[in-house]
């Protein structure tokens, strides 16, 4: 068995038997202690992040708008895995797959309102910068506990930084590469070219700091996710009749198993059950300490506020666009296309082969394209939550090194598919998950008390918390 095997074995047991049940249970506890905030609150919550869209953006110098916040984590949840992630649970898992996605991303909302609750109320002040995430959370919320707390922060810090600043934008910068290469006329292209551009243009956002990435996060993330749906509204449009047998079908599959159908493989209940969770908990990343960081900046009137809109992204990730790409599957009957090998189409193959039945090949560039912005989207969120871990382990002094490595990163990952990146990159993603976990169920009534603060003060019509770094 070789180191690859060896790895993506431990990768398999970590996702399989712990995490992905860690953070379904995590997300049910943190869900029923804080009174399910993604029904009681949820209309507040769009409230909060709609609202205010055209408004003046209420930010300040070394923060992020709400809505900034929000484009920035939402730049990282929406990502490839949101079209080629579903259409391997919908093979794998059946349609069935698609109810247990929603169930997890149901739960996920609670676990995300706890982790950006606790971002902003254990966030500091940085070279005039707001800075926070897991790593301040657990080091200040657990620091009790002595050397413990210091060591889980110093853990989750580094695995995040080797797993999305570093290996996971080698492996974004793959996808763009190879997305690029299946668009027709450009096959030929060296993807060493695509890989400095992206290099390049990526490298420009980084070095504009903070207010540049917010700024190409609430610009480019909205446009991109609304081409998606919309090109997934007309394909549900052209094939209506479709619509309704499939969500019964989805209903169905859910607690009954479903027969071989095409390229889905028959699979029981609980193969549904897997698939669908996992793809709902990895895609829009509640739990996995990644989002926070972006939420931590954000200047609003009360930690909570910021909870809040942090559910409206597992809203947009999971409930929209990962649900767009399954019904898209789904409605055309794409999982019954073979390819030119006479295989039937997995992955992102099979999402691109319901836009080709819908709009020819232009839905496959449509689509193409789609996935480039993803993946890129993808690379500037990730590189900003591994700025925060850097900032939290060495300092600002240390901003221009890890840039480099970055942009050398996404150089290197569009030249060619380094198995053992992947697999390192899982693993590393799989390990920043347990000690997030551990501080959120451990500050869970702290966040509970801040939501209690938040009421109270709504009612009153006075929304404020003092915040340490004002």
């Amino acid at each position: 068995m070789g180191l690859v095997d060896i790895i993506n074995n431990l990768n398999n047991f970590l996702t399989s038997n712990i995490l992905m049940w860690g953070l379904l249970g995590a997300g049910a506890f943190l869900s029923i202690i804080l009174g399910f905030p993604q029904i009681t609150k949820m209309p507040r919550a769009f409230g909060l992040v709609f609202g205010g869209l055209f408004k003046k953006k209420d930010s300040q110098k070394g923060s992020m708008s709400s809505f900034q916040a929000l484009a920035t984590a939402v730049a990282a949840q929406v990502g490839t895995g949101n079209v080629a992630g579903v259409a391997t649970a919908i093979t794998a898992g059946g349609p069935g797959a698609v109810f247990w996605m929603w169930v997890s991303a149901f739960l996920g909302m609670g676990t995300i309102f706890t982790e950006a609750c606790l971002a902003q109320k254990y966030r500091r002040k940085v070279n005039g910068e707001l800075v926070g995430g897991p790593a301040y959370y657990i080091s200040e919320g657990l620091k009790k506990t002595g050397g413990l707390a210091k060591g889980l922060a110093v853990f989750f810090a580094v695995t995040i930084i080797l797993a999305l600043g570093f290996m996971g934008n080698a492996v974004q910068s793959n996808s763009i590469a190879a997305g690029i290469k299946g668009i027709s006329g450009l096959e030929g292209i060296n993807p060493g070219i695509i890989g400095v551009v992206v290099a390049v243009l990526a490298a420009l956002i980084f070095m504009g700091g903070m207010g540049r990435i917010a700024k190409f996060a609430e610009l480019v993330v909205p446009i991109m996710a609304v081409v998606y749906i919309l090109g997934s509204i007309v394909i549900l449009i052209i094939f209506n009749k479709e619509v309704i047998p499939t969500i019964a079908w989805i209903f169905k599959s859910a607690f009954t198993g479903n027969a071989v159908a095409g390229g889905i493989a028959g699979s029981v209940v609980k193969v549904a059950v897997q698939k669908g969770v996992a793809r709902g908990l990895f895609s829009n990343e509640a739990g996995m300490g990644s989002t926070p960081h972006a939420h931590a900046v954000a200047h609003v009137k009360h930690p909570s506020e910021q909870g809040l809109s942090a559910m409206v992204g597992v809203f947009i990730d999971t409930i929209l666009v990962c649900t767009a790409t399954a019904l898209s599957i789904l409605v055309t009957g794409a999982y019954n296309v073979q390819g030119a090998n006479g295989k039937y189409l997995v992955g992102a193959q099979l999402t691109q082969g319901a836009f080709k039945l819908s709009f020819g090949e232009f839905g496959a560039v449509l689509l193409a394209v789609c996935l480039a912005f993803f993946a890129f989207t993808t690379i500037i969120g990730w590189y900003y939550f591994g700025e925060s871990n850097i900032k939290y382990l060495f300092g600002s002094k240390a901003l221009l090194p890890y840039r480099i490595i970055v942009v050398i990163c996404i150089i290197i990952g569009s030249l060619q598919e380094v198995e053992l990146v992947w697999s390192l990159a899982d693993i590393f993603n799989s390990l920043m998950v347990i000690p997030n976990l551990i501080a959120i169920v451990w500050l869970s009534f702290e966040v509970k008390a801040l939501l209690k603060d938040y009421n109270k003060k709504f009612e009153e019509g006075n929304v404020y918390y003092d915040y340490k770094d004002e």
